[in-house]
């Protein structure tokens, strides 16, 4: 990394009470500290969000117990048929677009939280599937479908202020997310041996989100005996790269540690594409330790626009340049199916989903000629 470090503090912190406020000054005060964390960082720490500690603590507890599982009993719940959108991800599956083929040191589990659009399920039976829960395990699906609830019920109320504070009406962009395809995401990144150390691996590459909106609600570090731990060094853990500037032109590097009592929220690709580069997807990379053996359990929710929404820059963003940059339109299904291919999760035959399929009729009529 050689972008500029930023200290934490200088990135703006949003109350949701405040943001909801019927007193114009306090509203205005609380979208305009959110424009200004989402177009200049790319990010912004959420006070009053409702995602409590204790239920975070024993999701994370459960997550835990399903990953010490045998290899053979999870990949059970492994769906490569369904891009693994719903149920357990093996290591080594998902890698960055830029990531040099390195892929990311972790496993995962998804679920989606949010009722899903029936038409929108057959059209798109990966995305839109049903979910699938371990086995005798009711605590591990009441928690995550709560905490998914509830950071998905923050991050509408972000899309509400960040349309107010672009000048929108307050449901331009919570109207394109009705029915998406939003999943909740556990994660356990894996303990580097010793021979690992030094040699670049990372838990997570650089990357940006392609969904809207994403929601961090803080993770939690294990010791190499499983034990709770603080951060093992000033290096390991989420960082997120801000907009370059002319003074930064790298951008600057801000670790991903929200205030006590926050969560992270951060600006993903198709929110950058609605507001033509007005607000910027974060680029975030998530750092190992220097020393071998801790693991760390993290949770994020992804708000996508509907399958049958087009993204292209809205009215008021669409600009020569922003035309330019986010060229051609395509509908949010496409994008979402050809970005799972590119990360290794969807195979690549899934892109001739995208086309007319029925050539076979032709096929067949010449055959009879």
């Amino acid at each position: 990394m050689v972008a500029e470090a930023v200290s934490a503090q200088d990135i703006p912190v949003v109350d949701l009470t405040e943001l909801a406020s019927h007193d114009a000054d306090t509203h205005s005060r609380a979208s305009d500290a959110l424009a200004r964390a989402f177009g200049e960082f790319g990010l912004v720490f959420v006070r009053a969000h409702g995602v409590h500690g204790p239920t975070l603590d024993r999701f994370y507890d459960r997550f835990l117990a399903f990953t010490a599982l045998p290899e053979a009993d999870k990949r059970r719940y492994g769906r490569p048929e369904i891009w693994f959108q719903r149920g357990w991800t093996p290591p080594n599956t998902e890698k960055a677009v830029i990531a040099g083929g390195q892929p990311d040191f972790k496993e995962c589990w998804f679920a989606a939280p949010e009722p899903l659009d029936p038409l929108a399920r057959q059209q798109y039976p990966q995305i839109y599937a049903d979910n699938i829960w371990p086995d005798g395990d009711e605590d591990f699906k009441a928690t995550m479908r709560s905490i998914g609830h509830q950071l998905h019920l923050v991050g509408l109320a972000l899309l509400r202020g960040s349309a107010t504070s672009l000048g929108l009406p307050p449901y331009r962009f919570e109207a394109l997310v009705d029915g998406g395809p939003h999943v909740t995401r556990a994660l356990k990144y894996l303990p580097l041996t010793p021979e690992q150390l030094g040699t670049g691996i990372l838990w997570g590459e650089e990357h940006t989100d392609f969904n809207l909106l994403t929601l961090l609600p803080g993770g939690r570090f294990l010791d190499p005996d499983g034990r709770r731990c603080p951060r093992p060094d000033d290096q390991s853990g989420l960082y997120l790269r801000t907009r370059p500037s002319a003074v930064h032109p790298q951008g600057r590097m801000v670790r991903g540690l929200a205030p006590e009592g926050c969560l992270v929220a951060q600006v993903g690709q198709e929110l950058e594409i609605l507001t033509g580069g007005r607000f910027l997807a974060t680029p975030h990379v998530i750092r190992a330790p220097l020393s071998a053996g801790y693991t760390r359990l993290a949770m994020a929710h992804f708000i996508h626009v509907h399958a049958h929404q087009v993204l292209q820059p809205l009215e008021p963003f669409r600009t020569p340049e922003a035309i330019a940059a986010y060229s051609p339109p395509v509908l949010a299904g496409t994008y979402g199916t050809k970005t799972l291919v590119d990360i290794g999760l969807a195979p690549p035959e899934a892109l001739a989903q995208l086309g007319y399929r029925h050539y076979d009729r032709l096929q067949v009529a010449r055959r009879n000629d």
